[in-house]
């Protein structure tokens, strides 16, 4: 499928970066699927359990939301935490698909996608069924940091072996 390289907002979002940063280090997201892909809004993941349902962060289960007027779910390739409700953080993260405003200060942005956006747009378009599940198992093949962790790299790629990574800084 491609790479994907993500810009990560270490100023604004520090707690959410590190966290993001060192689970990936640790190798946490490697295989973990895209759980959730609804298109023209966004696609999901970061749950090993892959239910949608689990993970947790470097801080215990949940930690506090770092929300910042400034940053806006303005459009495509926006980095977000997904929560259940505020100061709920874990590990799973989603990127926008188009502008989603009405997520404007209830989720954490933490970066945003700075090259590969075509591969997002490609998982965005993936079939999927009545639960927005991916009909084809798509997962992320290893998240890694590069660059002293001001970058990252997540491959996802299909159930077929399509590589897709993704490049986080």
């Amino acid at each position: 499928m491609g790479k994907m390289v993500c810009e990560l907002y270490w100023q604004h979002a520090p707690a959410t970066c590190r966290n993001f940063a060192e689970l990936a280090r640790r190798g946490y997201y490697n295989s973990v699927p895209f759980h959730r892909v609804i298109r023209d809004f966004m696609i999901q993941t970061g749950d090993p359990t892959g239910t949608g349902r689990g993970g947790a962060s470097i801080y215990g289960k949940t930690f506090e939301d770092e929300i910042h007027p400034e940053l806006k779910h303005a459009g495509a390739g926006i980095l977000s935490m997904a929560n259940s409700g505020p100061n709920t953080n874990g590990s799973q993260f989603f990127i926008t698909l188009a502008p989603t405003q009405w997520l404007d200060g209830k989720h954490t942005i933490f970066g945003r996608i700075s090259g590969g956006i075509q591969v997002v747009n490609k998982v965005g378009l993936v079939e999927t069924d009545t639960d927005d599940r991916p009909v084809e198992k798509i997962v992320m093949t290893k998240a890694y940091p590069i660059d002293d962790q001001q970058k990252m790299i997540i491959p996802p790629s299909s159930h077929g072996g399509d590589d897709v990574g993704s490049y986080f800084k």
